[in-house]
């Protein structure tokens, strides 16, 4: 329910005109209710006059929006937080141009009368949804974030420039040189993602960074389908102290690509996570120098000492996960292991490792859990079954008969909250007694299911070859419609109503290792 404040916000910025004239009386501390408000509302105009005399040196958008989930839900899709951001990026580059002009002034004609002027130093922009998730066409997407804030970061370069050329007879240092004024310098605190397309306008923005008064720095960065050369150009870049993933895929980087990216990432103290998921990796294939190349890489993997996560999704590692791994010298927390063809040897391995006692997300789908693998992967289990908040399995091809063997194993994992099992070949009794299994499991809360084989138009529908991937277009919707009823009402007799159960892997999605 809302407060009676920011009902009062809301009517008071539906009034553009007025709330401008009210504005220089307002006390700082009704600000950040004004601009969540405003945001709500996409009352763009109100944003921008906000940030322009915005009082405090921090403007973060996941503190002011925090308890606006609600009503984010039911607006049109992405619309309201594209306007509003574009506004407040709009208007730190004209605080920024403007205070350059006037030095000594630094506020705005709309201040001018009040004595008020923008203070933001950082604007922080970390953990905003991404629209290219939830969103629609209208959305902000991470990707056109990044493109926006680096083009407004090399318009304020570009003036800056400019300006100084223009006043190079007094701004001229004991070197001879430009030097840029730096005391009202803004910084922003995001997640990047770059591919082919923007790497350029991504480069020169970054490159910029060391003399711009708006300045990026990364905590999260995702490239997509870029070379080597690219990639390293742009991690040399990145802020040491502020990175703490890298999230490289696509990018087709094989053995040789990877032992010339992860020399370039000891400089990062504070990196946490590292994702190389569809890099081209596979060591089935006989390649002079492959074992070299491996060792190689295994020796920089352990060269970075603060290591929590780590993703190979999609890389065939068939018998060298010891090789990989062996040179870490802190357990890992998440292991992402997704289609990497791991043999018996690999399972036994990682259960003796250090990692094991430590392991709070695992993925290991997209293998054929056959007898020969069933029985390492439960034992693996029982090794991690204290500490695994969340598992995935799936695509797995596991039957109503190998998920029967899984359940005693699944319910020791005591603290599981998230169980990943989309695409697997139960039937919708399996999936019933799954849940009245699971039902000892309190933190359990989220579960992917893969629609019944109950429920499909064909009992001869097979999956794709090495895949246990259904298609939704093949399932038989009123069918479907009462197994997930049943299933519901299940949940509710047992007391689990606080438990979501779907087959909707797009939008529930797997909870990131930063939020378990």
């Amino acid at each position: 329910m809302d407060s009676l404040v920011f009902l009062c916000a809301r009517r008071l910025v539906s009034h553009e005109t007025d709330f401008r004239r009210a504005l220089t009386i307002l006390p700082n501390e009704l600000y950040p209710v004004l601009f969540s408000a405003a945001f709500l509302d996409s009352r763009t105009l109100v944003v921008r006059d906000l940030v322009t005399v915005w009082p405090f040196p921090v403007l973060s958008f996941q503190r002011l929006l925090a308890h606006l989930d609600h009503h984010l839900l039911h607006c049109p899709k992405g619309l309201p937080r594209k306007l509003c951001v574009q506004a407040t990026i709009l208007a730190i580059v004209a605080h920024l141009r403007q205070t350059l002009e006037e030095p000594n002034r630094g506020m705005s004609s709309l201040s001018l009368h009040s004595e008020r002027r923008c203070c933001v130093r950082v604007l922080d922009m970390i953990d905003m949804p991404d629209d290219d998730v939830h969103g629609g066409p209208e959305g902000m997407s991470l990707w056109s974030t990044t493109v926006s804030l680096a083009k407004a970061c090399l318009e304020v370069s570009k003036h800056q420039n400019e300006h100084l050329k223009r006043g190079s007879k007094r701004r001229k240092g004991p070197s001879g040189a430009l030097e840029a004024p730096q005391s009202f310098s803004v910084e922003i605190h995001t997640d990047l993602f770059v591919n082919s397309t923007s790497f350029v306008v991504l480069r020169d923005a970054l490159q910029a960074n060391t003399t711009s008064l708006l300045r990026l720095k990364c905590r999260d960065f995702h490239a997509e389908e870029l070379s080597v050369g690219s990639t390293v150009t742009l991690l040399d870049c990145l802020d040491a102290c502020s990175l703490r993933r890298v999230d490289l895929r696509f990018n087709n980087l094989g053995l040789s690509g990877l032992c010339m990216v992860l020399p370039h990432l000891t400089k990062f103290p504070n990196l946490l996570s590292l994702r190389l998921p569809y890099s081209n990796v596979d060591v089935r294939r006989f390649v002079s120098g492959t074992d070299a190349s491996l060792r190689q890489l295994a020796g920089q993997l352990g060269s970075l000492s603060g290591l929590k996560e780590l993703n190979f999704g999609s890389s065939r590692l068939s018998g060298n996960l010891q090789y990989l791994l062996s040179d870490l010298q802190t357990p890992l927390e998440s292991l992402e292991l997704a289609f990497c063809s791991l043999l018996p040897d690999d399972f036994n391995y990682l259960r003796q490792s250090l990692h094991a006692p430590a392991l709070r997300k695992l993925d290991l789908s997209g293998h054929n859990f056959t007898e020969a693998l069933l029985q390492p992967l439960r034992q693996l289990l029982e090794k991690i079954s204290p500490s695994l908040l969340h598992l995935d399995l799936m695509e797995c091809r596991l039957t109503d008969s190998q998920l029967d063997d899984l359940l005693p194993v699944l319910c020791c994992c005591s603290q599981l909250r998230c169980l990943g099992l989309f695409g697997n070949l139960f039937s919708t009794p399996a999936l019933k007694v799954l849940l009245e299994k699971t039902v000892v499991l309190p933190n359990l809360r989220l579960v992917i299911y893969p629609y019944p084989l109950d429920c499909y138009i064909t009992d001869q529908l097979r999956p794709p070859s090495g895949s246990g991937w259904f298609f939704e277009d093949a399932v038989d919707r009123a069918r479907f419609k009462v197994a997930k009823a049943e299933l519901c009402q299940l949940l509710l007799k047992l007391g689990r109503s606080d438990a979501v159960w779907t087959t909707n892997l797009p939008w529930h999605g797997a909870p990131d290792y930063f939020n378990l």
